[in-house]
């Protein structure tokens, strides 16, 4: 569970509480601010499932990106000089 999921499972719970507290006082305020905290809940809670799932996918994937790169002159420029992969100097 990723910190997203904590928070939003925190936000729908206190969303709740805040819902039935304003329904038992008849408070329409209470009531609208919980629903929106639980509505905020369920997004977070989403969006750190959706975390998971794509490091999930990451995590479990068998591609392995590897790039190499080599330069080498074909006309290098005058005064230049060229080394071979040992280090030694080429004419």
């Amino acid at each position: 569970m990723n910190r997203d999921q904590v928070k939003g499972a925190i936000d729908e719970v206190v969303g709740s509480a805040k819902r039935a507290a304003g329904d038992l006082t008849g408070n329409t305020r209470l009531q609208v601010k919980g629903m929106a905290q639980q509505v905020k809940g369920k997004v977070e809670g989403a969006w750190g499932n959706a975390k998971d799932a794509v490091r999930d996918a990451v995590e479990n994937t068998d591609v392995h990106i590897e790039t190499h790169v080599k330069l080498d002159w074909k006309n290098p420029p005058a005064g230049s000089e060229r080394t071979n992969n040992s280090g030694t100097r080429k004419p």
